[in-house]
């Protein structure tokens, strides 16, 4: 029976580590499908207090394991496929390798890409059809290529990608970005990357090896249709948050993300906690997931010692 059990590797995962290992809980860690979570696809992290001259993700990522498994942390490579709380009140959880048992459970799973939903486009990904710039972007040298949305995290891609491309094309589906201020500039500012505006893709067109060469696209003012030539699509259209397998143990907003109650980030469910992307669909910051990692654990440790 573990003491504690966190499911995700992200800011909040591994800040819910750090804590609960300083407790001497003896934290459990499952890392689900991606190691590091989000922010091990992404670049330069420029926000992250401690670090003024900026820090790569996966290398920030690897530095909070490192400190969770200095305070005691163990990890596992499973994935949580569903959770029960048992007559006594301690949880359940079913993996892909075995069931583990625990006496609580803190929930940082983050948030999936979100994909246009289009005829065939799960079948071209990775046939010229991505969601991460820092995975793929090296792929396209010296060819032009498309970046779909308008918040800082298309922009960062669009940045990004003009170190290898010849052009980025940016589109939106409106006639002005939606991201930072500082984020905008810098794309607008870059003479590698056009805007697109009042646009959407409407359709991928491939080559005869099946690999995206075009796609077609609709004013979305006029409803007129063109065709643009790209080697590959890049989607940065938000998230889908990862908490479709807690089931009824927890209460989810419209858009599938956990609430939590008022104050903490507590559940409807005592002794199951949520952090980080999973639950937070206002700031989704790496700074305010830790944040609420750390809040997780804290409340996790009083929990365990009221139960005592």
């Amino acid at each position: 029976m573990e003491n504690v059990v966190i499911i995700g590797t992200g800011c909040a995962g591994w800040t819910a580590a750090i804590y609960t290992g300083r407790a001497n809980l003896n934290p459990l860690v499952l890392s689900g499908t991606q190691l590091g979570g989000q922010l091990t696809t992404t670049t330069e992290v420029e926000n992250f207090p401690g670090f003024p001259e900026g820090v790569m993700g996966p290398e920030l990522m690897g530095r909070m394991q490192k400190q969770a498994e200095k305070f005691g942390a163990k990890v596992e490579y499973k994935k949580v496929d569903e959770i029960s709380r048992k007559d006594d009140g301690t949880f359940s959880l079913v993996t892909d390798n075995g069931t583990i048992e625990s006496k609580t459970v803190i929930i940082a799973t983050g948030a999936a890409p979100r994909y246009l939903g289009l005829d065939r486009e799960m079948e071209l990904v990775g046939h010229g059809v991505t969601s991460c710039a820092t995975c793929d972007g090296a792929f396209y040298r010296d060819v032009p290529v498309a970046v779909v949305g308008g918040g800082d995290s298309a922009c960062e891609e669009a940045n990004f990608l003009t170190r290898f491309a010849s052009k980025v094309y940016l589109i939106h589906r409106r006639d002005e970005l939606r991201a930072s201020k500082i984020m905008a500039d810098r794309v607008l500012a870059n003479e590698k990357i056009e805007p697109v505006w009042d646009s959407g893709v409407a359709g991928y067109l491939t080559d005869g090896e099946g690999e995206v060469r075009a796609v077609t696209l609709k004013n979305l003012k006029t409803d007129v249709e063109s065709e643009l030539e790209v080697k590959c699509v890049f989607v940065a259209i938000g998230h889908v948050p990862n908490s479709q397998f807690v089931g009824d143990l927890v209460d989810l907003d419209e858009n599938g993300y956990i609430e939590q109650k008022p104050r903490g980030t507590g559940t409807k469910t005592p002794g199951l906690y949520a952090a980080g992307d999973v639950a937070d669909h206002v700031y989704r910051q790496a700074i305010t997931a830790a944040g609420q990692g750390c809040a997780a654990a804290i409340e996790a440790e009083r929990y365990l010692t009221d139960a005592d």
